[in-house]
């Protein structure tokens, strides 16, 4: 049974998001489909982060 404290562990997200923003270790080989996917995935985080601050703003100035 799932309990609410299982379903906010953040650790492994955090560890993610760490991995697609830091440079690749040196003599670590990296073909084009994973740099394209860690692209692609760097673009879609930026994104929400920026929605999720206009969302907040919105928020606190409104009337």
């Amino acid at each position: 049974m799932s309990r609410i404290k299982d379903q906010f562990k953040l650790g492994e997200l955090f560890y993610y998001f760490i991995r697609v923003f830091k440079k690749p270790k040196e003599g670590e080989k990296r073909n084009f489909n994973l740099r394209a996917m860690h692209t692609i995935n760097k673009i879609s985080i930026i994104m929400f982060l920026i929605c999720l601050i206009v969302i907040i703003y919105r928020f606190v100035t409104r009337n």
